[in-house]
């Protein structure tokens, strides 16, 4: 047996019932030699009060509340429960998530300084099948679990994997603590969550650090029991589960407002390969000139570049300055630093002059790929594509600046 201990990192908000059957699962198949590290994100459901139960009686428990008013999000709580842990060795761990046994041993397995392990996942089928997760109904609440059913799965033959480890990376995923610490960790860009483990997920790719899942350790996966499907899953008169339009209105705004900080950041949306490995295009200092730039448009644009340049004289709707207000408490990029008058030179690298008028659906995409098509043909020099006239100054990338979390 692997002589060293994880610290389990599990923030939770009001889902208790999935954070009890994750809790079991632990001591039952991993023991108590490893360290649980519990926030409750102002809870109202007794989350607070059961934990101070356990840890009156489980000394390898450590727990931190979250006084309130408001709620802080796995992005801020992960890694305060980071900092709490006394190990070296820290696991990403969902409050959804049911330890199968030797899944530790699995993980520590693979796991040196410089990598980071993730365990596979089983899944109910509420979400699309993909090649990095087992597809396999055992329950989609608790008191439905079907533990004999999962443990008979675990001790068969199973064929489905001709590797024992593939590069990849999905929660839960361990990794030392000063790895963690050494990229600053999560960024609260993404606060309260949403996107914030695609980041770190990129970020770990640039430092260097190798992703390996193991195909041998498991958890059981309820999924997304926190804020965006915090009224559980249903099934139909058949049998069959479903999730579909039942997203939180919370969960969808956040969601939203991750994505466009993610495109801020990075230039693109996330990608990844098919084992969820990321894809990192490069990032690029992108300018856009615009003409007739309407604000509902300004809106779509200003995400998507660095900065953006335009005749805002006799603008349409309710004005720059109006969209800057409403849309600054949603970002901690300053928006009054991204958005320019046409009488401010531009000093971008790449340059990208356009009608808004002429903007469709179909060459709106040339924006969003902008960075692959750099990466693929662009030179330094003025072109001329579709309705664009690119002025690239420069093709010096930026994408490794943004490993380290200030």
């Amino acid at each position: 047996m692997d002589d060293r201990v994880i610290s389990f990192i599990q923030p939770s908000r009001n889902n208790l019932k999935y954070l009890k059957w994750s809790y079991h699962s632990i001591r039952k198949n991993l023991g108590y030699r490893h360290e649980i590290c519990w926030a409750d994100d102002f809870s109202d459901d007794g989350t607070w009060e059961w934990m101070n139960t356990i840890a009156k009686v489980d000394r390898n428990v450590k727990i931190h509340r979250n006084e309130g008013p408001t709620r802080l999000g796995h992005t801020i709580l992960y890694d305060t429960l980071v900092d709490m842990a006394t190990n070296d060795i820290v696991m990403i761990y969902h409050a959804d998530m049911y330890a199968c046994p030797g899944m530790d041993e699995y993980v520590l397995k693979h796991l040196e300084r410089g990598k980071v392990v993730s365990a596979t996942r089983i899944e109910p089928p509420l979400h699309p099948d993909g090649p990095e997760k087992v597809l396999l109904d055992f329950g989609i609440e608790p008191e439905e679990f079907d533990e004999h059913g999962l443990w008979n799965w675990l001790e068969s033959d199973k064929d489905f994997q001709h590797n024992e480890t593939t590069e990849g990376i999905f929660a839960p995923w361990a990794i030392y603590k000063d790895d963690f610490l050494a990229i600053g960790g999560h960024d609260s860009l993404y606060a309260p969550q949403s996107k914030e483990d695609s980041d770190i997920f990129n970020r770990f790719v640039l430092v260097g650090y190798e992703l390996i899942q193991t195909w041998k350790g498991f958890v059981y996966h309820m999924t997304c029991r926190g804020s965006r499907f915090k009224d559980g899953a249903l099934r139909n008169p058949a049998g069959q589960v479903f999730m579909k339009g039942r997203e939180s209105t919370e969960w969808l705004e956040q969601n939203l407002r991750s994505t466009r900080n993610f495109i801020r950041k990075w230039g693109h949306m996330v990608q990844h390969d098919e084992l969820m490995k990321p894809i990192i295009p490069p990032k690029y200092d992108v300018g856009f000139v615009v003409e007739n730039c309407t604000t509902d448009m300004l809106k779509e644009l200003e995400p998507w570049c660095s900065d953006i340049y335009g005749d805002w004289v006799g603008h349409k709707g309710y004005g720059v300055n109006q969209y800057i207000k409403e849309e600054q408490p949603n970002t901690q990029f300053d928006l009054s630093k991204r958005i320019h008058s046409l009488h401010i030179p531009p000093k971008n690298g790449v340059l990208v002059k356009f009608d808004c008028n002429k903007l469709t659906p179909q060459n709106f995409q040339i924006l969003v790929n902008l960075s692959e098509m750099l990466q693929d043909s662009g030179e330094a020099g003025k072109m001329e594509y579709e309705i664009f006239k690119f002025h690239i100054k420069s093709l010096e990338t930026y994408e490794k600046d943004l490993i380290l979390v200030k």
